[in-house]
């Protein structure tokens, strides 16, 4: 069975789509509440709540096949702070880096490294950060390739993240892991330019990789929605009329055409400052009712927690995002355990994986790169 250490593990969602064909080494947050997540649902002997700059490789039990890295991604993102890979949380990336390198150095590299971030990863200080990431694992000998997958073909939710995944394999035993030439379905337009502007001796081991197209989604927003939902209220019908108060003349028609469909209709609301054509900013409530929500985030603050509407014939109801719910969106099982306080679930989910997409990759290529002799 093959093995592995999971690096910013959050509540597992990684192991989670790993599954029962890999043994986790270790796994490592710094993050208690997460970390307590983490073992409520996997026992957790092998997880260490610890700064990962505080770790080395002496840490790091036996020798894994995979090192899984979701590092994180606020200094990367649209919404963060543009420092990039020179800052502190982003910048863990670094330190995987050094980890990996001493590995090397002990004979226990990892044949597979995957690292999961934003998009924004790829476009970030001009796209110096994308080729730091992918000139690193390169100079530590590994053929590297990326995929960007976006949640919403497994779950009702947008979520497209970033994949960059390296292997000590040589790219002549990969056959048809690997493409002749980039697939749109899996490397955007951005991506392909990104590759294009890497250094030639770093372009010579790169893999564009190749991934099946999945089955049709077969969940929209509101076949998970909760009937009676826990640790939330709904809003009292004076709140509601003031979220439709916020709300543009086009977001006010999506409204009224939910109120035609004849049938109960949810979409998903976020509060977002705009700017306005006479430049003053006003706070803007904008939903969306074609049955995906919008992508979970962390709630740093109360426009980032999502707001569920509920459309049922004339009828405008409103509430927060259920926390089961929002483990629905990140297709984890009814039987996830999740942390009783909302705050700490939403933390667990918004900085998560969607569980299926891990699966997918874990089918279509990280298994069939380890079973390459």
């Amino acid at each position: 069975m093959p093995s592995y250490y999971e690096f910013f593990s959050g509540g597992g969602m990684a192991r989670l789509g790993l599954g029962d064909r890999w043994d986790c080494m270790l796994s490592n947050d710094i993050c208690p509440k997460k970390v307590s997540t983490y073992r409520e649902n996997f026992g957790g002997d092998e997880v260490v709540c610890e700064d990962i700059y505080k770790l080395t490789s002496i840490d790091l039990p036996g020798h894994a096949d995979l090192i899984w890295g979701s590092f994180p991604c606020q200094d990367l993102s649209l919404a963060g702070s543009g420092a990039g890979l020179k800052g502190e949380r982003s910048g863990t990336f670094n330190k995987v880096v050094g980890l990996i390198s001493d590995l090397k150095e002990e004979r226990r590299a990892p044949k597979v490294i995957v690292l999961e971030n934003v998009v924004g990863a790829i476009t970030s200080h001009g796209g110096k950060d994308f080729t730091h990431i992918i000139s690193s694992l390169v100079e530590l000998g590994y053929s590297v390739g990326c995929v960007v997958v976006d949640g919403v073909l497994f779950v009702p939710q947008s979520r497209p993240r970033l994949f960059v995944v390296a292997t000590s394999c040589p790219k002549n035993k990969l056959g048809e892991l690997s493409l002749k030439s980039p697939d749109l379905s899996w490397h955007p337009a951005n991506l392909i330019q990104a590759q294009e502007n890497l250094p030639d001796r770093v372009k010579r081991k790169w893999v564009w990789w190749g991934l099946p197209t999945p089955e049709r989604r077969r969940e929209d927003l509101v076949d998970i929605i909760e009937q009676t939902p826990g640790g939330v209220e709904f809003l009292s019908r004076k709140d509601v009329r003031s979220l439709l108060g916020m709300m543009s003349d086009v977001n006010l028609e999506k409204i009224t055409k939910a109120k035609g469909e004849g049938r109960l209709v949810a979409g998903g609301l976020y509060k977002r400052v705009r700017k306005q054509k006479d430049g003053i900013k006003l706070q803007r409530a904008e939903v969306r009712f074609d049955g995906v929500a919008g992508c979970l985030r962390t709630p740093t603050g109360g426009s980032s927690r999502q707001t569920i509407v509920l459309v049922d014939g004339d009828e405008v109801s409103a509430r927060l995002l259920s926390s089961r719910e929002a483990a629905r969106l990140m297709g984890v099982p009814e039987d996830y355990v999740i942390p009783k306080k909302y705050n700490d679930a939403y933390h667990v989910f918004g900085d998560g994986l969607v569980v299926p997409v891990v699966s997918w990759l874990e089918q279509h290529l990280l298994m069939p790169i380890f079973n390459i002799e």
